[in-house]
């Protein structure tokens, strides 16, 4: 996906987010934003908005020496969602149709992003996420794609949501490798996030080796890369990998929740939807 006109405010606003956690010095955040608006103006819009992520987050740590701003917050984040682990399996039992449900389930989770939203309640928003119908539903090509498929690539986003993530992959019930960030940016998830969560009990953890806000597959590790070239079935989180990996010509289902007009008007449904889409070429 490409970097739209209205990304450019939203990169600033991110950028301020992420320095008033890192750091409470005024003068810091000023030359951050200073920085940053800077960088703008060379921005090309053919790169994807994670490719320009990279660098204002790698400028946030640059001046104010906080490699992780957002740790506290996403241990926070995981321990909520743990909290809710209980109730989402019960939903789970109880739904007619589990991988649907698993799905929807995984899908809530993806509401819990401070780069692209900060103000969200993440027990309210999933009660809601599980009653609302999808806008894009590639459930049966999803089902046969996954039937046919010895192994899974499971592409995570975000700390807290790892959670979310666990229960379809405790419902996939076939050998799943699941993807992190290399180093901390944003409240990404890394090694470290996806253990908390439990996924190391339910899947090979592997890092992609990148710090971007998605996977962008020139920054990231051989090892990923090979794992990645030879995947038959891709799951892929949330907006940062969807706007990574939107024009890749391979077998990947994308689940998120939209939380920005421009990668809900990239998709073609409303900001706010939930979302299952598998890439055209891929769908039986």
């Amino acid at each position: 996906m490409k970097t739209y006109l209205d990304c450019l405010p939203c990169f600033l606003n991110q950028a301020l987010r992420a320095a008033r956690i890192a750091t409470d010095d005024e003068k810091m955040i000023k030359t951050i934003l200073d920085e940053v608006g800077m960088m703008l103006k060379n921005i090309p819009l053919d790169s994807s908005p994670p490719e320009s992520g990279r660098l204002i987050y790698r400028k946030v740590k640059e001046i104010t020496g906080n490699l992780d701003p957002y740790n506290k917050i996403k241990k926070e984040s995981t321990q909520k969602a743990l909290s809710l682990y209980p109730y989402l399996k019960n939903r789970l039992e109880k739904s007619k149709d589990r991988l649907l449900t698993a799905i929807r389930i995984a899908i809530a989770g993806n509401i819990i992003d401070f780069g692209a939203n900060w103000d969200f309640d993440i027990e309210n928003e999933t009660y809601k996420v599980l009653e609302m119908n999808f806008a894009v539903c590639d459930y049966n090509g999803f089902k046969n794609k996954l039937d046919k498929a010895p192994k899974i690539l499971y592409i995570g986003d975000n700390a807290g949501e790892c959670v979310f993530d666990r229960i379809l992959i405790e419902e996939i019930k076939k050998p799943v490798t699941y993807v992190v960030r290399g180093v901390p940016i944003i409240n990404d998830a890394t090694y470290e996030d996806a253990v908390q969560a439990g996924i190391d009990g339910v899947a090979t953890i592997l890092s992609s080796g990148t710090d971007a806000p998605g996977t962008i597959l020139e920054t990231c590790s051989p090892e990923f890369k090979e794992v990645y070239k030879n995947s038959e079935f891709i799951i892929s989180k949330g907006q940062g990998n969807y706007e990574a990996l939107s024009k890749e010509k391979r077998p990947i289902f994308f689940l998120l929740k939209t939380k920005c007009n421009v990668v809900a008007d990239d998709i073609g449904v409303d900001n706010g939807d939930i979302v299952l889409k598998g890439i055209d070429d891929y769908i039986p």
